[in-house]
Order: C-alpha cells, then sequence, then structure tokens
C-alpha cells in the first residue's frame, strides 16, 4: 500500500504490509519500515442477504471483512495472489485471483457472471469496483472496513532519502506522499520503483524520469524483478 525503499546490504523502506518486508529480507535486504499510510479499522455491520460472491482489492479489505463477519463460505475473488493467500489464510476456500489490478478484478468477475457482490475495502478506494461492475451490468455493492490515513516520513527516513537508496511505490495515493516530501529535497541518488504506471505517475513530477521505473504488471513478483534490472 506504501513506500520501501531498498538498497542490498543497507536499507529498505516499507509503508505496507510484512509480507514485503519478509520477501526482500530473503533476497538480502535490510527492511526499514516506515508506514506512510495507516490504516485505521472500521466496525462495520456486513449484511451478506442475496450476496453471492465477495470482492476484495486489497489484504486489509481481507482482514478487515474478516474482523467484522464470522461466515466464509462464499467464493471470493481477489485482484491478486498475495490477497488471494489471506482469503485463504483467513478461511476462505474457494479464492479466484485476477493477477492484476481493479479492472482486471472487474473482468473476472464480469465474466464469472457469480450473482451478487459483495465488495470489502476501504473508505476511499483508488479504484471503483463496484461502480465498474454495475457498469456491466451485475449486481454489486461495497462496505468500508477500513481507512488509510497518510503520514509523513520520520525524521529518521528523511535522511535516508538523500543517499543512494531503491523506494518500491505500492499506490498512487502513498506515491503522492512521498511526492511531496521529496519535491523540495536533493534525492539525486534515489531509484523509484513503482507497482503501476499511475503510481509512478506523481513521482515523475517531481524526479528525473530516469530514476521512475514501473513494472510491467501490477504484482508484487513484478515489482521486485525491477531489483535486478
Amino acid at each position: 500500500m506504501g513506500a520501501m525503499s531498498v538498497s542490498r546490504r543497507q536499507f529498505f523502506r516499507y509503508s505496507g504490509a510484512a509480507l514485503g518486508a519478509s520477501s526482500l529480507t530473503a533476497l538480502g535486504f535490510s527492511p526499514i519500515v516506515d508506514p506512510l499510510l495507516a490504516v485505521e479499522p472500521i466496525t462495520a455491520a456486513i449484511d451478506l442477504s442475496g450476496v453471492a460472491a465477495l470482492a476484495f482489492t486489497s489484504v486489509n479489505g481481507v482482514e478487515g471483512f474478516a474482523r467484522c463477519c464470522v461466515r466464509r463460505d462464499l467464493p471470493v475473488f481477489t485482484v491478486g495472489a498475495a490477497t488471494a493467500s489471506a482469503a485463504q489464510d483467513a478461511g476462505f476456500s474457494k479464492t479466484r485471483s485476477a493477477d492484476g489490478d481493479v479492472e482486471a478484478l472487474e473482468r473476472l468477475i464480469a465474466d464469472a457472471r457469480p450473482g451478487p457482490v459483495l465488495w470489502a475495502g476501504a473508505e476511499a478506494p483508488a479504484g471503483d469496483l463496484v461502480a465498474g461492475l454495475r457498469a456491466r451490468g451485475l449486481e454489486a455493492r461495497g462496505v468500508a472496513v477500513y481507512a488509510t490515513v497518510e503520514r509523513s516520513p520520520s525524521i529518521a527516513t528523511l535522511a535516508l532519502l538523500d543517499a543512494p537508496l531503491t523506494v518500491l511505490i505500492h499506490s498512487p495515493r502513498a506515491a503522492r506522499v512521498l511526492a511531496r516530501s521529496l519535491k523540495d529535497r536533493v534525492h539525486a541518488d534515489l531509484r523509484l520503483l513503482c507497482l503501476s504506471p499511475a503510481v509512478a505517475a506523481p513521482l515523475m513530477a517531481v524526479s528525473e524520469p530516469r530514476s521512475v521505473a514501473f513494472a510491467p504488471r501490477p504484482d508484487e513478483s513484478a515489482l521486485l524483478q525491477l531489483l535486478d534490472a
């Protein structure tokens, strides 16, 4: 959900799930955790009447739903493999992953036509899955199970931004937070690796284009492959 920075045997800054940090540790990096987006749980009343399937666009959405509702019998559609894994860990046995972005998930659900869909996710999501499904003629509704709050990097992290560092960024909102922090700083030695073109866009405005790159597909494995590019 946010930004990470990486430098083999040096540091990696990460604003999201522990999964990313553990993956980078396995690759030989030392993580520094300093979230740009903090997750705040929302206690939601989950109404599953008439719902035939669930949709999740983030691990946080899975965790929020699982916290608010005990049912695990409905089929689940997820945006990617990490979210599908989180759903399986939460007790869902029937999961299908779009292995892409929100539009890919929309297409997957539209092709499957499972019946009425409930999406559980952020209070202010980056993409509107529910509207996209409705536009395709599917019955869909959403429920907010968490909110994300922006926070600035710590003073210690800001000091690292002047050093040779690779930053991995997962969401457009986190990219905008980071772009504000970089705007008036010298950061010529930063390498900014983004999950998608939409994530890269805010950073292109404040950094040299050669220092910004984005993954060929919007998933964690493709992003990590950029480290060797």
